[in-house]
């Protein structure tokens, strides 16, 4: 594969794709780009699938660096997620700055608090409430203000990602529970399952802000609204 060809990543990552689609298939791994991961209910059946996994990559002249490699192992950082037995969290390391972040001085700085926010937005309950007051800051041609508002915005979600929330891991083979609202301004669902103590707990959050056609629409139908979008998305 080239470096520097703008379809690169888009080819590379079909070719993953097509040669490990039986695994894929199969729901034991998942591939983006070169990062590749496996898991298993056991190690009997984890050490068949390593093994089929590495004479597919041989197969196709794909070479793996040892240093870059986990084996057998019950916690895995993968794609800035730590995923360990039936929870998954937010990486330690890409957190570690955000204590001392400081305040945005300009749209620039704003796009990558909210750039890092994004990424791990499903971990934060209505997160696209919570950033109104900093998306608002992104219209174009608009004057930059940091306001109190924006301050207090920044300093919520700051809190909100230093208390390290982790989400549950969904079993497919349980019910789900999906609770949705919808405010004036987003609309906001969390995926919930019952755990081996009884009690819900949350398995992502979703939170989207609503057009100025949307905000239009009757209570009944933003609440609606978010219910749709909350199956559209799991």
């Amino acid at each position: 594969m080239f470096f520097g060809l703008s379809n690169s990543p888009t080819t590379f990552q079909a070719f993953m794709n097509d040669i490990l689609s039986d695994f894929i298939d199969e729901g034991w791994c998942v591939v983006y780009m070169d990062d590749i991961l496996i898991f298993s209910e056991n190690q009997d059946n984890h050490k068949e699938r390593t093994e089929r996994l590495m004479h597919c990559l041989k197969t196709y002249d794909l070479f793996l660096k040892p240093e870059k490699c986990e084996f057998d192992v019950t916690e895995v950082i993968f794609l800035g997620m730590v995923i360990q037995p039936g929870y998954i969290a937010m990486d330690p390391v890409k957190l570690a700055g955000i204590a001392d972040w400081e305040p945005p001085q300009t749209v620039k700085g704003v796009r990558a608090f909210l750039g890092f926010g994004n990424f791990y937005r499903k971990f934060i309950g209505k997160y696209a409430h919570l950033t109104r007051p900093l998306d608002d800051l992104l219209q174009k041609n608009r004057k930059f203000e940091w306001t109190q508002q924006c301050q207090i915005a920044f300093d919520l979600l700051k809190a909100k990602f230093l208390s390290k929330p982790i989400l549950v891991m969904p079993d497919v083979e349980k019910p789900f529970c999906i609770e949705a609202d919808a405010s004036k301004w987003a609309t906001g669902a969390v995926l919930r399952q019952k755990g081996p103590n009884g009690e819900w707990h949350p398995c992502g959050y979703l939170s989207k802000s609503l057009s100025p056609t949307e905000r239009n629409y009757k209570i009944y139908d933003r609440e609606l609204l978010a219910i749709y979008r909350a199956l559209m998305e799991w």
